[in-house]
């Protein structure tokens, strides 16, 4: 039996890929080690605890001992965990570079160590920086991040590549577009915009709203972590996108209207620092090599994902507490 360590799973994707993988492959065992920090929720995985195959374990990635400590068994390591916000980056750094740079390189040694089968870095198309008005990224692509969230992320990705080549680790590093769906913490646009418009809220958009991102379900994007941890070859990278491109004011405009709410809730706010364009990316490597490609089509996943926050209240009220809302006012207030 495969014993997976997934790091980060008590987050918005990590949570999806643990239910997703012991849904569908009754020979694995996870481990889940999740700090829980702000966007780490056990909520998130309320109807998992019970089951046999599942274990979670609250660790700091960083804290070498501790990974130590939960690394005994494991068969393969999937990194989810990161420190995730471009606005949280440019707030405050040293969370990202720590988590996403000093955790990538302890979870390394700890996979060394202990001569796991497969170590999966799970990274973000953020990385390769901003396109024009035309082409996709490529796994060939340079990596010029313009965030300090994204140089972060991009420092982890060239930690993988160095253990991969230094010590032949197989390892293998999956790149992804905008993710949206269920149990997405409202800080990123979809989430945030849906739950300030449920109580009719104003919803914050940047600059002109003409950036392009290309979004993809979460499942789409479980299905292919799964796939480049399953047949991915030691030393690759693999892109996976929703073939979805959308301008922020498009999408923010059709969240209006399927939640049947009024322009003036729109608020335009002055542009991120750096705000990147342009995202979109080509999956034909991961289409041809992995045999996959995303199958939930952008309006019905966009529809039920609206559908899971109007049901789940409670879920919002809990996240939206104190701390959220000091966050909020500071990153929007003065805008």
């Amino acid at each position: 039996m495969a014993v997976v360590l997934v790091t980060g799973g008590c987050g918005f994707i990590g949570s999806h890929f643990i239910r997703h993988l012991l849904a569908t492959d009754d020979t694995v065992s996870i481990r889940n080690v999740d700090a829980l920090t702000y966007a780490g929720n056990l909520a998130n995985l309320h109807d998992v605890p019970a089951n046999s195959r599942y274990s979670f374990h609250r660790v700091d990635i960083t804290d070498r001992d501790a990974v130590r400590g939960v690394m005994h068994g494991v068969t393969d390591v999937i990194h989810f965990a990161a420190e995730s916000h471009v606005d949280r980056s440019i707030q405050d750094s040293g969370p990202f570079l720590r988590t996403n740079v000093l955790g990538t390189q302890v979870l390394l040694d700890a996979a060394r160590e202990f001569k796991v089968h497969k170590y999966v870095q799970v990274s973000t198309d953020e990385v390769y920086g901003s396109l024009g008005d035309t082409g996709l990224f490529t796994e060939e692509t340079p990596l010029h991040p313009n965030s300090p969230y994204s140089a972060s992320k991009a420092a982890g990705d060239m930690l993988v590549q160095a253990y991969q080549h230094t010590f032949q680790m197989n390892a293998v590093i999956t790149r992804c577009s905008n993710n949206y769906g269920p149990y997405q913490f409202p800080e990123k646009l979809i989430p945030l915009f849906i739950t300030n418009l449920l109580n009719d809220q104003q919803v914050p958009v940047y600059g002109d709203g003409q950036q392009v991102r290309d979004w993809i379900h979460v499942l789409d994007h479980c299905r292919g972590v799964e796939a480049a941890w399953r047949r991915g070859v030691s030393g690759e990278v693999y892109n996976f996108g929703g073939k979805c491109e959308k301008t922020n004011l498009d999408l923010t405009q059709t969240l209006l209207d399927l939640l049947e709410k009024p322009q003036s809730l729109i608020k335009y706010v002055a542009d991120r620092p750096g705000h990147d364009r342009r995202y979109a990316i080509d999956c034909t490597k991961a289409e041809r090599d992995l045999g996959w490609a995303p199958r939930v089509k952008f309006e019905i996943g966009l529809a039920q994902t609206i559908a899971w926050y109007k049901a789940n209240s409670d879920w919002i009220t809990a996240i939206k507490n104190k701390e959220y809302l000091s966050y909020y006012e500071k990153q929007y207030g003065g805008r």
